[in-house]
């Protein structure tokens, strides 16, 4: 992919297949931004990756803390629904997701990329795995110095989980970064559309065989998800490692 990116036209219909460009073309990046709106999808990619990983974080603490560290009628019977959401593809489930959104008239909007999303089965999992090795003697300390349940969360469970948080933002981040499907379904404007699109209407406007131009918005599309991975991926084997799951 990087290397069709700096290719020539006629480098790219080569045969055998050039590896090594003869001189990097770095216009075919440029030549892909003036190809489609970039700006206006990458702004809309970066706001629904960024608006669904903070409301996870809002819906899966609290939850994974509650599964972890209280004892209620029907916690295990509640946690298994949770786990019941890994079992359910998002093709068996979005026709009726679509029905709804498009009762509440949002759909060729941004709200319809990020409001199903909020909550986070995989995450909620993986963060109560980590919390449940957590003392409970920390906790029962903090609930002794007048601490609240906010503060527990605040204070104590959040720092002692960033290694599950990072793991679940970045495959959060990866997930919805890439996200195709869904977007192309609820949406049928440039303005409200995501990069993924942006890169398959790419084909269509610049042709089967301008794979050079493709390929740089391919680079384009990917370079974040690597960036954010180099910075995550201590943390992410931290997170399996501590939390007992190989």
């Amino acid at each position: 992919m990087i290397s069709t990116s700096l290719q020539t036209f006629e480098e790219t219909l080569a045969f055998p297949p050039t590896w090594i460009p003869a001189a990097p073309q770095w216009h075919n990046f440029a030549e892909a931004m003036r190809s489609a709106p970039f700006v206006t999808y990458a702004k809309n990619s970066v706001i629904i990756t960024v608006s669904v990983i903070v409301l996870q974080m809002i819906v899966m603490i609290p939850a994974a803390y509650a599964f972890a560290k209280y004892r209620f009628w029907g916690r295990n019977l509640l946690f298994g629904i949770v786990l019941l959401a890994f079992m359910i593809p998002g093709q068996v489930t979005f026709i009726p997701v679509y029905l709804m959104m498009a009762d509440w008239g949002i759909n060729n909007t941004l709200l319809p990329q990020i409001i199903p999303f909020m909550a986070n089965a995989f995450g909620i999992f993986l963060l109560r795995q980590y919390f449940m090795q957590i003392p409970q003697e920390i906790i029962e300390s903090a609930r002794l110095d007048n601490a609240s349940e906010f503060k527990i969360m605040q204070k104590i469970m959040i720092p002692m989980a960033i290694p599950a948080l990072a793991t679940v933002a970045l495959f959060s981040f990866v997930s919805h970064w890439n996200d195709y499907f869904w977007p192309l379904v609820v949406t049928d404007s440039t303005a409200v559309r995501p990069l993924t699109i942006g890169i398959a209407m790419l084909r269509e406007s610049e042709g089967v065989s301008n794979w050079h131009i493709i390929m740089a918005g391919n680079v384009v599309l990917v370079l974040p998800i690597l960036i954010v991975y180099l910075f995550a991926s201590k943390q992410i084997v931290k997170a399996f490692v501590y939390s007992g799951i190989k």
